[in-house]
């Protein structure tokens, strides 16, 4: 897997491409887009990445794995391209966008238009096997993305971490809440949605953060 990223993440990340953990995880990564069906299509494994420079990021929000039905992963955690329906965890976010700003449900399942504003949409594996969630965990994928937030988290301020369900919140786990703005609520999923996201009001308050900090607030 050659490792093509916008140059602002290539310097942040420089020191991980030499680590033994990387090179088994990109030999691992290249043998299963050889020998299996995988997604996202390797043109958009590093897209989250790739499609917002670092001193661009305003706002962090983390997934798990990337979807694992044909043409739905595209490397932005919970989106999905234009003309793909949208999954049930990205229409519960919708609902809470419309309860929270009085926003109207959005057309598109694409998250592009957040990556635009400085939304980081990043998951914690990026690749993943057709129709087996979690098959790509703890190949070392895991690692680079806690590098990816202990190096926007050390290198930048007043950032927004935005992190649904338990996974996400023990990957967050160490930011430091002085520095950055940390907001928790259950999974999106239809599972967990029920429990505390519904009127957890994440938009809103990412938006008012970021004023205070005279930051651009998201149109969500």
């Amino acid at each position: 897997m050659e490792v093509r990223l916008e140059k602002s993440w290539k310097n942040l990340l420089k020191d991980e491409f030499a680590k033994s953990y990387f090179k088994g995880l990109a030999e691992f990564v290249r043998h299963e887009y050889q020998s299996d069906t995988v997604y996202p299509p390797p043109k958009f494994i590093f897209n989250a990445l790739d499609s917002l420079p670092v001193d661009q990021v305003k706002v962090i929000i983390l997934g798990q794995d990337p979807y694992h039905g044909p043409g739905q992963a595209h490397g932005f955690s919970f989106s999905v391209p234009n003309g793909i329906k949208a999954p049930p965890s990205l229409i519960n976010i919708y609902k809470e966008i419309e309860t929270d700003l009085g926003h109207p449900y959005h057309a598109s399942g694409n998250l592009d238009r957040w990556v635009k504003q400085g939304v980081l949409l990043l998951n914690a594996t990026l690749t993943v096997r057709a129709n087996q969630a979690g098959s790509h965990q703890n190949k070392g994928w895991e690692t680079f993305t806690d590098a990816i937030i202990h190096g926007l988290a050390n290198q930048k301020d007043h950032l927004v971490f935005i992190l649904w369900g338990n996974y996400a919140q023990k990957k967050g786990s160490f930011i430091d809440t002085d520095k950055h703005l940390i907001l928790k609520a259950p999974h999106p999923s239809p599972f967990s949605a029920h429990s505390g996201f519904f009127g957890s009001r994440p938009f809103s308050q990412a938006n008012q953060y970021l004023i205070e900090q005279g930051l651009i607030p998201i149109e969500w």
